[in-house]
């Protein structure tokens, strides 16, 4: 039923509910996980007017994504799951969509919590966007 799946991951507690329930469909379908860490462009600009700071958190943010998919990678080489993983810069709703589209993703599995900020609330998160623009089915894990 399903080829490829993709997951993306940040390392949070909602990211790896969404692994734990990707890989196990995928272990049960024989699909291969797309391991997806998004580094948020809007962070990183955010900080580039500060100085020093903009080089720090660039490699601070690159360190998270490595952290998130080594993480997520050990978990589908531990259930003998087929792994690609990839980082990529951008805004995470648009970055997942066209990463999806791109490669022929059959299933995005994402996660959110239920622990949402103030401005999730107000103007939505990346899950939701993500919902709202995907052209394949959507599994929400809920944190």
């Amino acid at each position: 039923m399903y080829h490829d799946i993709l997951i993306p991951t940040d390392g949070s507690a909602a990211s790896t509910t969404a692994l734990e329930q990707g890989v196990e469909i995928a272990s049960g379908t024989g699909a291969t996980v797309h391991l997806l860490h998004v580094v948020d462009v809007e962070t990183e600009m955010a900080a580039s007017g500060v100085g020093d700071i903009a080089d720090d958190l660039t490699k601070t943010l690159d360190e998270e994504a490595r952290e998130a998919l080594n993480q997520a990678e050990k978990m589908a080489d531990e259930a003998g799951v087929s792994a690609e993983r990839v980082i990529l810069e951008g805004f995470p709703e648009d970055a997942i969509q066209e990463y999806s589209d791109e490669n022929g993703i059959d299933l995005i599995v994402i996660g959110e919590s239920e622990d949402s900020t103030l401005s999730e609330r107000l103007f939505g998160s990346t899950t939701e966007d993500v919902v709202q623009s995907a052209t394949v089915s959507v599994l929400v894990a809920r944190a």
